[in-house]
């Protein structure tokens, strides 16, 4: 593997790089389900101590991220499909309330953005790339969701982002034709805000949204086409 210099110059703690980069390489894919993170190779690739790395994969497993086993060590979570589940119907109903009472405040400049992001996933779609059309999606909901109002109900959303990070990157490749209908009812749900759509309505929309994306996976994983993790 490429050694990442960690800069002891750079903004932020040696312990903050070190768990932004453990945790971009499980999101990625690069770190897989049961992939054993031993700290001093970790440590030696980011080019710092293990002091830091240890501090991040805590912070990892806090977030269900990382799963420490006895014998064994330090691991990357999986996610089973009753967990992604169960993730994804608890998603639905949080984000869509999230979306909801943030609609009112999203501004026409936050709405720009959110449809430059949108341009941006529906160019991706002619040379699929599923886990930048994955950061990408991230990056559109987050517009959406991130004027809630009420702290707990976003603190409730971050949580679920982060349950699903390690197979995030890896949805859309399993069910890339999800991913159009996906650009198509983004663009929906931003001309349902510019219209001052009631709430209601707005979080019914959001939720069919995320329940959609699930449907697509469990059908595909019925179907026997894809592994469980």
């Amino acid at each position: 593997m490429t050694k990442t210099a960690v800069s002891s110059t750079a903004v932020g703690s040696k312990s903050e790089q070190a768990y932004a980069a453990v945790k971009a390489r499980i999101v990625e894919g690069t770190y897989t389900p049961g992939y054993r993170l031993v700290l001093a190779k970790i440590a030696e690739d980011l080019g710092v101590s293990v002091v830091p790395v240890r501090e991040a994969i805590r912070r990892l497993e806090a977030e269900g991220l990382v799963t420490f086993e006895r014998n064994v060590g330090a691991t990357v979570s999986g996610i089973d499909p009753t967990e992604y589940l169960y993730t994804m119907q608890t998603l639905s109903i949080i984000e869509g309330a999230a979306t909801a009472l943030s609609a009112p405040l999203i501004d026409s400049v936050a709405i720009a953005r959110a449809r430059a992001v949108n341009a941006e996933m529906r160019d991706c779609l002619e040379h699929f790339d599923p886990v930048r059309f994955t950061a990408l999606n991230q990056d559109f909901h987050s517009v959406l969701f991130e004027h809630c109002p009420n702290p707990h109900i976003l603190d409730l959303v971050h949580r679920g982002w982060n349950r699903l990070a390690s197979i995030r990157a890896s949805t859309f490749r399993f069910v890339p034709g999800r991913a159009q209908e996906s650009v198509k009812e983004h663009e929906a749900l931003l001309q349902l805000i510019e219209s001052n759509a009631d709430a209601d309505t707005i979080e019914q929309a959001a939720r069919r949204h995320r329940s959609a994306t699930l449907d697509a996976y469990l059908a595909q994983s019925n179907a026997g086409s894809l592994s469980a993790h």
